[in-house]
């Protein structure tokens, strides 16, 4: 349904290391750098052809921003939630099951280096 998401983060640098490090576990990696076109710097994450996360520089929101990762294990998550806090980010919510949201919902967070809450859920038991 959702080809694509794009955000600014205030140091594309620092938020490409971080999201390098946090999705590989997922099995996401950087696919695509346009580098600077004038006053834009844009890099997309996913299994290509198409990146289906993108960073930018850009003004960073202000408000709540949560993306939710499908991870296709539950080990997957942990390596995300380990490999995320490794590169910089901050705890939001230990891997585990969140029976609250549906039955086999395991998921971890952390907030990125803008304070974005970002999520891997697995859904398998």
């Amino acid at each position: 349904m959702i080809h694509h998401i794009d955000f600014g983060v205030s140091s594309v640098a620092r938020s490409r290391e971080f999201y390098r490090r946090a999705l590989a576990p997922l099995g996401l990696q950087e696919i695509m750098d346009l580098g600077r076109e004038g006053e834009r710097e844009l890099v997309g994450f996913g299994t290509p052809p198409d990146p289906a996360f993108w960073i930018r520089n850009s003004r960073v929101l202000t408000e709540r921003l949560h993306v939710a990762f499908l991870a296709e294990s539950r080990a997957a998550v942990d390596a995300f939630h380990a490999a995320a806090l490794a590169a910089g980010g901050r705890d939001h919510g230990a891997p585990g099951l969140r029976p609250r949201y549906a039955d086999d919902y395991y998921a971890a967070y952390v907030l990125d280096p803008d304070g974005h809450n970002i999520e891997a859920v697995c859904r398998k038991p």
